[in-house]
């Protein structure tokens, strides 16, 4: 009896000893790094704010002067073949004029009223884009907010972004390993931190610029951005 209990109290004591060991040689080893991956596309679409405003003493007049520019701008859309769908009324005002004292303070008399009526028109076809623009201004529009440029459907380019930027992450992943002496062994996680598609462009426009020629437009390009968050396990160098 007095050797068992010897016995168990030495296999009691090496566990002591060795389950640390064991446990430490179970703890996997990793390195966790972020990637950054960059991507350029041209815009392929453009989003146009533009109208008509109109004045005239009676509301009634303002807004029969309104609709017919109106309708002569939405025949000008028809004939550059722009759909339907792709036209949206964004906002509709009828406000009174008041008279203005000799300083400019507003007088409590109504002289008239203004009537604004704007549109968006979403331009598909970039190349048409000079040419619808003149043909909006050329059917009565007075007023024309910016050109906002985008794209259409960024999935392709952004799937780029990402390609890169996980090489990006095992680029650092590589060099950070190399220089504290092991090597990079299997991915453990990826996960995405952020992507970001850019907002749409505004470019100013203004009614002057109308002109016998088509207007000249420039739409540069698009930056598309994602980064990623990796683990990896490391390894001793062979």
């Amino acid at each position: 009896m007095q050797h068992t209990r010897i016995t168990w109290y030495l296999l009691a004591v090496l566990a002591t000893l060795t389950t640390p060991a064991l446990a430490d040689e179970r703890v996997q080893r990793t390195i966790s790094v972020s990637g950054e991956g960059h991507a350029a596309a041209p815009p392929d679409m453009a989003t146009i704010q533009t109208g008509v405003v109109t004045q005239a003493e009676k509301a009634h007049d303002a807004l029969e002067a309104n609709n017919a520019a109106m309708e002569g701008i939405m025949t000008a859309l028809k004939s550059q073949k722009i759909k339907a769908k792709d036209i949206q009324t964004s906002s509709f005002d009828v406000r009174p004029e008041y008279k203005r004292g000799p300083r400019g303070q507003q007088q409590p008399e109504i002289v008239g009223y203004r009537v604004t009526n704007q549109v968006q028109i979403r331009v598909h076809n970039l190349p048409d884009l000079g040419a619808v623009l003149d043909a909006v201004i050329a059917a009565g529009s007075n007023q024309i907010s910016g050109i906002r440029f985008a794209i259409d459907d960024p999935t392709g380019s952004l799937n780029q972004a990402r390609s890169r930027a996980i090489s990006d992450a095992q680029s650092r992943a590589e060099l950070y390993a190399q220089a504290a002496g092991v090597r990079v062994g299997q991915v453990i996680t990826i996960r995405e931190q952020s992507v970001e598609v850019p907002r749409p462009q505004h470019v100013g426009y203004g009614i002057a610029a109308k002109a016998s020629s088509t207007v000249p437009i420039a739409t540069g390009e698009q930056q598309l951005r994602a980064t990623v968050h990796m683990v990896f396990a490391l390894k001793d160098k062979d």
